[in-house]
């Protein structure tokens, strides 16, 4: 379908500093942005691909400067310095390396800028960069991006994704699918003997399994090879560098293959400590604590994916294992694991990228659901030891503070009364206290939306946490631009929601008078760009 963005409401919504210029939208959501030196406005037709193809034509009106005056007061930083930033599709770059969509990700690039967006996120996908062989990279759809990115006047920052993603469908590389194929205890595994397959386990990133090396020294080398390949862009158009520490990009187990099935309540998720290197690990370490029938395998009587805390022993709020020494033993073990992980991951990024000027981070999950129980036990699986009893978080932020790492954290978006009740979620809670130990150890949070499809009230909880919390937060990522994002449905919101973040004021000398808006309309008509 093709939506025309054209029309006459008369909704007027301020002023946007646009490097020294001022420019403006002009459409039937009335997403526009006049102001006293507007002299041209923005038109394009923005085409993405998907299953009922959504096309975004926005025409442009020139303003006649004689119809305006020269007083201009504009704020060209939201919320007291806080940076925004949106992520690029998750498919930008082909597994070809050519860049996807090219000129609706050009067209969504000039008009991020002239709404006043700082940057952009790029994936950097290890499954593409270094696709056929060990050793032999390809970055050329990735700077063909970053030079796009530099000549519209953004900022960039890259995310380094060790990790495959299923939708879009984006493995890891050939030759690690081949290894694994011959060696399946490089990927996680659960109870069952299930595997994940879509990043190593954290228990092989010391042991030579990749045709000779480490996962770490793979890693290593990646990360080399993109700094030295993208040298001119480090520290001009690329400003931050974000390594992927496990699924997703974040730092945690895959204990949640799968989405909730059927509207139903997400379990609490399963223990993924099964594959034969992390077994290994166990046993060393039980033996070591003086217990080895602990290290035999995991808790007896843990949950599966689908279960709630109650139904079964180990997480069930009063009595359940984990209070029991056995129960802090293990915990402990498969929290250290994850910590130490990650602890080598952002040391590996810091060393690398220390001497160009640019931010290092990392991803922390928000795992809010079950955080009203006791035991909050999806927290459990997922490798965080955090209790009613027991902060999780300190020794992850730790890790961070020690790196000199900035950490990104996503559920910006969420709010406790949108959440079920039978879930006993609180994502404030949860992100409340991350940022309180961010807060006590100095480490600078990025935070992050959900998802582009929206939560309920998600701009306004967005504009609320980063005015709380915006001694400690400084940047914000929205995910991410695409077909919805660009659509009528969203588009205006989003609009509306930077606005509220640059100009909370609106100033009636900076709305175009009823003759000079007729006059802007008419001129309109007659400049109509299209790139799709």
């Amino acid at each position: 379908m093709e939506v025309s963005v054209i029309g006459s409401s008369q909704a007027k919504i301020g002023r946007v500093d646009l490097v020294n210029r001022e420019l403006g939208f002009c459409g039937n959501f009335r997403p526009q942005i006049f102001s006293r030196k507007s002299k041209i406005c923005f038109g394009q037709t923005i085409g993405w691909p998907q299953k009922s193809p959504i096309r975004l034509t926005v025409k442009a009106a020139i303003q006649s400067e004689a119809l305006v005056s020269d007083k201009v007061t504009a704020k060209s930083k939201p919320i007291d310095g806080v940076r925004l930033y949106v992520g690029l599709p998750l498919d930008a770059v082909s597994d070809c390396n050519t860049v996807n969509h090219a000129r609706a990700i050009t067209a969504g690039l000039r008009a991020l800028k002239l709404l006043g967006v700082d940057g952009v996120e790029l994936p950097v996908w290890w499954g593409i960069a270094e696709k056929e062989a060990m050793g032999k990279y390809d970055w050329s759809g990735y700077l063909a991006l970053a030079e796009m990115v530099r000549k519209v006047g953004l900022k960039l920052h890259i995310s380094l994704c060790f990790h495959a993603t299923r939708e879009p469908k984006i493995p890891l590389p050939e030759w690690v699918s081949r290894i694994g194929e011959s060696q399946p205890s490089i990927f996680f595994s659960d109870r069952a003997g299930e595997q994940y397959r879509d990043c190593l386990s954290l228990a092989v990133d010391d042991l030579p399994l990749l045709d000779g090396k480490t996962p770490i020294q793979v890693y290593n080398e990646f990360c080399g090879s993109f700094k030295s390949s993208f040298a001119s862009f480090l520290g001009s158009t690329i400003t931050g560098i974000s390594i992927g520490l496990g699924p997703d990009g974040e730092l945690r187990y895959p204990s949640f293959h799968n989405p909730a099935r059927n509207n139903r309540i997400r379990g609490v998720g399963e223990f993924q400590c099964y594959d034969q290197n992390m077994l290994s690990y166990l046993k060393q370490h039980a033996e070591a604590f003086g217990n080895p029938l602990w290290g035999l395998s995991g808790p007896h009587d843990a949950p599966s994916y689908d279960q709630a805390p109650n139904s079964n022993n180990f997480v069930k709020e009063h009595g359940g294992s984990w209070e029991t020494p056995y129960g802090d033993f293990f915990l402990s073990w498969y929290s250290n694991q994850l910590i130490s992980h990650g602890d080598r991951l952002l040391s590996l990024a810091s060393s690398t990228f220390n001497d160009v000027p640019v931010k290092v981070s990392g991803k922390v999950p928000l795992v809010h659901s079950w955080y009203k129980t006791r035991s909050h036990p999806s927290e459990l699986t997922a490798g965080f030891y955090n209790t009613v009893s027991r902060d999780g978080y300190e020794g992850v932020v730790e890790i961070f503070a020690r790196n000199s790492c900035k950490m990104i954290l996503p559920g910006m978006d969420l709010s406790d009364e949108h959440q079920p009740n039978e879930a006993l979620s609180s994502p404030r809670s949860l992100l409340a206290q991350i940022i309180s130990a961010c807060k006590r150890q100095g480490v600078n949070v990025s935070g992050q939306n959900s998802s582009v499809s929206g939560a309920p009230n998600g701009f306004e909880q967005i504009k609320k946490n980063l005015l709380d919390e915006n001694e400690v937060v400084d940047l914000f990522t929205y995910q991410r631009m695409g077909a919805f994002f660009f659509s009528p449905d969203h588009f205006p919101k989003f609009t509306e929601f930077v606005r509220r973040l640059t100009q909370p004021e609106l100033h009636s000398d900076d709305l175009l008078s009823d003759e000079a808006e007729s006059v802007s309309s008419e001129q309109g008509k007659n400049l109509h760009m299209q790139v799709a």
